[in-house]
Order: structure tokens, then C-alpha cells, then sequence
């Protein structure tokens, strides 16, 4: 299990390419199973819970080939087994999405819970539910899940929340399905936004891409295609945060700034400006890093929402950046119970942090932080323990930095190439 030495103090300056969204190359992976025909997936991020899940599909009997740097075909001509490796799917949470698209295509699959962070309860409940209401019948057993279909049917379905992964698993069913399937509450955040284009170039009819309500009316046969995963939001407001912890001069490359409106507002909440210089991004070195007050001088809140709100897997990194800003701000992560838990390590570094409860976080700063032996709980909050560690003075450790590994392209290479001072060491 590798780790990370970090030297901090060394303010950064540079070009920063983003990589491929994480959370749609998994979903566009489990969709190369609905067609026997070669699917182009380029963009895909070189970051380990990608390649477990092209692992997975080779697993099914898909052949899986490396194309080009970030390019992978993947061509399911035939499907050998309904129950992949459980080892090997219990490891990643997006495993859990070959349940919609094995089901439309061979008509059974069975999967163990899925793996993840442990941030905590991560339910599968509304995905239970919604293959239900799909035709699908399921044999649920302790932490294993069989499923089988005589054939997916349309459905008018409304989500019990608006949950990714069940939403994208709707879809990944219901586009071979018998009917049309109306998806009310249904997320759409980009990267669901990405699975729905892609499935739409294969030749499925999904309308109210990038809405709430999705329209699926099934087909009978899906076709290969090219699909460009979109650069990463999550990747890049890390990036925001971390140019502005760090003082540092960052240009941000492709940015694609529609799917940033809310991330620089809540950015801007805490004295940060950046600046849209066509597709690009620009966090320049001098920002007054001061948290505005809210009318009648209120502490401001930042707090996270389903899309286009501020997204959740952002909580961490608003934390460790506000730890560098003068002010103070209420964080309040509604979603896990388990996510901000981190903030023990960077109290250990100097800052001030009042945990109020496990959904609310209260940080004073600015704050020196020093280096300390620091453990990543998950990949979210991994990042942000980097980004403490490289505006930290002295040197810190970060142990377990596979987890970092999991949704950060090759991360210290492509800061260390900005200026930083990470060292790999490898266990």
C-alpha cells in the first residue's frame, strides 16, 4: 500500500490537464454490455476503479483492449457468466451498474454488494425497487443479489431519491426494454448526462437528458460506438481548492465552465475568485481568501445538494481550502454520515475545526497547518489531505493513497510537474 511524502510550502504554478469524469467512465463501461459491437470509450481516466470495471467486463466475456493512451474498445460479442469474480465486483461500488445493462442484454446477473468509500450507509434500496417496477425478479441474500428477467418492461417510475447510480441503472435497463419507461426525480448530474448521450449515439431513444424526468422509449438492439467521457468537474473544483489553499497560479485546461456555475459560486463564498477564459480555467496566486458574510453579517453555509447544486463529493475538499481563509463558515455535508469524519487529521495539523455533528462542520481560519502522519479514509478526502499537506509547513506522510489512486489521475506526477514536492513511496 503506497504512500505519499509531502514536502508543503511550495506555492505551484502551471498548465493542469484535466482527466476523464470517474463517475462516467464507470457507468459507460457497464453500457458496452447491451450490444455485441465494438464500443470506442475515449477519455476513459487511467485511475484503478476504472480499469476494475473494464476487469469486470473482461470477466463477463467481454474483450477488452487498450487503444490508445486514454482509449479502450470494449466489444461484448459474447457473455460467459452472469456472476463475475465477487471478489474482484465487491471491490467497487460501480459494479453494482452491470446489473442494469446484464439484465437488458442477457436477462439474469448476480452481484455481491457493492464496495466504495466508507463515508457511510450507501443504500440500494432505490435500486432494488426501480428493476422491480422494470420486470426484474430478485433473490436477495445476505450482501448477494440475484436478479432475473423473462424481459424488461417500460415503466412510470418516481425515484425515492434522486440517487446516480440507481438513476444510471434505470437507464441502462430500460433502453432495450419493452415500452417506454418514464424516470421522474431522477438525477442528472453530468456524468449521468454523459451515460444517456452515449446510449442515445448506440442507438437508444432517451429524451430529457440533462432535466429530471427521462423518457426511455425501448429498442430492440443497441450498435457500437466512440464515446469522449467529459472532462472532470470533480477533478477540477479539487483543483480550484487547491490553487487557492496553496496561493498558487493554476490554468485549467478544458474546463468545460457550464458544469462549474455552482462550484465557483460556493468558491467565491470563501473569498476565491476564478477567472473563465474561454474553455479554460484560471485561479491566479493573489486572492484575498477572506469568507464573506451572509446579510446581517450571518456565518455563510456552504452545504451540498442533488445537481445542478454543489456536489457532495466536493465537502472535503470546501473544508481543508476554507481551513486557509479568514472567517468563518458552516460546511454541511447532508448526505453522509460517515464523510467528514476526516477533519480529526487535520485538526492534528493546526486547524480549527468544531465537528458539530456528523453532518456539520464549523472551520475558523485562516490557520498554519503543520506536516503529521496522515491516513486517506476515502478518495475525497484523500485529495483533501494532499492539499493540507502541500500549504502545510514541514513534511507530512499520507498513508494509504491507493484510495487517491482510485479517482486521481496519476495525481502526483501531474502536480509535481506544477511544482510540488511528492514523493511516492511505494510498500
Amino acid at each position: 500500500m503506497d504512500k505519499f511524502i509531502v514536502e508543503g510550502g511550495h506555492p505551484l504554478k502551471g498548465t493542469f490537464q484535466p482527466a476523464g469524469n470517474k463517475n462516467e467512465a464507470l457507468p459507460v463501461i457497464a453500457a458496452t454490455m447491451l450490444t455485441e459491437e465494438p464500443v470506442v470509450l475515449k477519455n476513459v481516466p487511467q485511475v484503478t476503479d476504472a480499469l476494475r470495471m473494464l476487469d469486470i467486463a473482461a470477466a463477463l466475456g467481454a474483450e477488452v483492449r487498450q487503444t490508445g493512451d486514454s482509449e479502450w474498445t470494449v466489444q461484448a460479442k459474447n457473455i460467459v457468466t452472469d456472476t463475475p469474480d465477487p471478489k474482484l465486483a465487491a471491490s467497487i461500488r460501480g459494479s453494482f451498474l452491470f446489473a442494469g445493462s446484464m439484465l437488458a442484454r442477457h436477462g439474469k446477473i448476480s452481484l455481491p454488494s457493492p464496495g466504495g468509500d466508507k463515508i457511510g450507509r450507501r443504500r440500494l434500496d432505490t435500486h432494488i425497487t426501480t428493476l422491480q417496477q422494470l420486470g426484474v425478479e430478485m433473490d436477495l441474500g445476505h450482501k448477494f443479489y440475484s436478479m432475473k428477467t423473462g424481459g424488461i418492461r417500460g415503466a412510470d417510475i418516481f425515484l425515492d431519491e434522486a440517487s446516480v447510480m440507481a438513476t444510471e441503472n434505470a437507464v441502462l435497463a430500460a433502453v432495450r426494454s419493452k415500452g417506454t419507461t418514464v424516470l421522474s426525480h431522477a438525477a442528472c448530474e453530468p456524468h449521468v448526462q454523459g451515460l444517456c448521450r452515449m446510449l442515445n449515439a448506440m442507438g437508444a431513444k432517451i429524451s430529457g437528458i440533462g432535466s429530471n424526468i427521462l423518457t426511455i422509449e425501448g429498442v430492440d438492439r443497441l450498435h457500437g460506438c466512440e464515446h469522449t467521457i467529459m472532462n472532470d468537474h470533480i477533478e477540477i473544483g479539487s483543483l480550484i481548492g487547491l490553487a487557492a489553499a496553496t496561493r498558487s497560479e493554476i490554468r485549467i485546461k478544458d474546463a468545460v465552465p457550464q458544469n462549474l456555475r455552482m462550484i465557483i459560486l460556493a468558491f467565491r463564498k470563501l473569498g476565491i475568485e476564478v477567472q473563465i477564459q474561454g474553455d479554460d480555467l484560471f485561479v491566479p496566486a493573489n486572492q484575498s481568501l477572506e469568507i464573506g458574510c451572509d446579510m446581517d453579517g450571518a456565518i455563510p453555509k456552504i452545504d451540498d445538494a442533488p445537481w445542478p447544486g454543489f456536489p457532495a463529493d466536493l465537502t472535503s475538499i470546501m473544508v481543508v481550502t476554507a481551513t486557509q481563509c479568514k472567517g468563518l463558515v458552516l460546511i454541511f455535508e447532508k448526505m453522509f454520515e460517515s464523510r467528514l469524519f476526516f477533519v480529526d487529521e487535520l485538526i492534528t495539523m493546526g486547524a480549527r475545526i468544531v465537528l458539530c455533528d456528523p453532518h456539520r462542520a464549523v472551520i475558523n481560519g485562516p490557520t498554519q497547518l503543520h506536516g503529521e502522519l496522515l491516513t486517506s479514509p476515502d478518495i475525497r478526502a484523500g485529495m483533501a489531505l494532499l492539499i493540507a499537506a502541500l500549504c502545510a509547513e514541514g513534511e507530512s506522510t499520507i498513508q494509504n493513497v491507493r484510495q487517491l489512486d482510485r479517482g486521481y489521475q496519476f495525481i502526483d506526477r501531474r502536480l509535481n510537474a506544477l511544482g510540488a514536492h511528492i514523493k511516492r513511496v511505494e510498500i
